[in-house]
């Protein structure tokens, strides 16, 4: 069953790995905004006044010029991080979630929101520091923008690089930020939890409420799941956007809080939510997914015993 779990985690970081660039690219300062002009009235006269701007290109747009400047294979960027993050991240984080679960059942009330959320944390808490290196390099090669033909950066030669640049330091650029998002999985987990009581709740009111689980029980699980990282995902997506750009290479971006007021002061409030939809398509299946996939060796470990 472990086997199966890594087997779908690694089929779905290749699957989602373009959609993971593309979310990279949309949240980063180097992407171009295209120039528009603005027509505005005039109080007095009534004579139209135009005015430069800028828009942010579109999902689509930025797919074709990487399609177009760099190749199909610069989707790929960043994969091999990734396949070697995928695994250890997910059990690093789901052993944390359930050694925590234990300890604050203990000193909460069994189950309740504080034990979900606190075990969440704690587990995101841990799952980030250990994990952040890898993702370190896994952002630079995807913001890495390199022509047709011109050679790019491996992994190995991206860690080697940002250690001679940086030193051991650079690999955590952007942890502050992960530290943050961490109030994404406790949202995540709390309403999980809250929904999944009431699926179990309604289960057990039905007349089959002794049954076995079966598909339908498991695709409901999966429901909630995506759900709950849809919603929570939607609230705490700025701290994407403040990650991406604290791990850009020679940026003005230093600080959590320094970036955060950067960005709203030259690109507006808008700007924390670029990207929001790749993320979205990429992070709701694979959430419910993986949640599912645990509920289910949950499960099946329990009717072993």
């Amino acid at each position: 069953m472990e086997d199966n779990v890594l087997c779908s985690g690694t089929v779905g970081a290749i699957m989602t790995c373009p959609l993971e660039v593309l979310k990279t690219r949309l949240q980063s300062s180097g992407l171009t905004l295209r120039p528009v002009f603005q027509v505005q009235l005039g109080t007095l006269s009534g004579t139209g006044v135009i005015r430069p701007g800028t828009v942010t290109p579109g999902l689509l747009q930025v797919l074709r010029s990487i399609l177009e400047k760099e190749g199909p294979r610069s989707l790929f960027r960043g994969l091999g991080p990734n396949l070697v993050g995928v695994a250890p991240s997910r059990a690093i984080y789901f052993a944390a979630y359930s050694k925590s679960k234990e300890i604050f059942n203990g000193l909460f009330v069994p189950n309740s929101g504080v034990v979900h959320m606190s075990s969440a944390g704690v587990a995101a808490f841990v799952t980030n520091s250990l994990m952040n290196p890898i993702w370190m390099v896994k952002t630079r090669m995807q913001l890495e923008k390199k022509a047709r033909g011109e050679k790019k950066m491996n992994a190995l030669q991206c860690a080697r690089y940002v250690y001679k640049t940086e030193g051991i330091r650079g690999f955590y650029r952007g942890l502050t930020a992960s530290y943050a998002g961490i109030s994404e999985t406790m949202i995540c987990f709390l309403i999980y939890e809250t929904l999944k009581k009431q699926l179990a709740k309604s289960q057990f009111a039905s007349p089959n409420g002794e049954k076995e689980k079966g598909a339908s029980d498991f695709l409901s699980l999966m429901l909630a799941a995506a759900f709950s990282k849809g919603c929570a995902s939607c609230v705490a997506y700025p701290h994407e956007v403040i990650r991406t750009r604290l791990r850009e290479e020679g940026s003005k971006y230093k600080y959590f809080f320094q970036t955060g007021r950067l960005i709203a002061l030259e690109e507006g409030y808008a700007a924390f939510y670029r990207g929001l939809i790749p993320q979205l398509i990429r992070q709701i299946p694979n959430t419910a997914i993986v949640l599912s996939s645990y509920e289910l060796i949950v499960h099946l470990l329990g009717e072993a015993k």
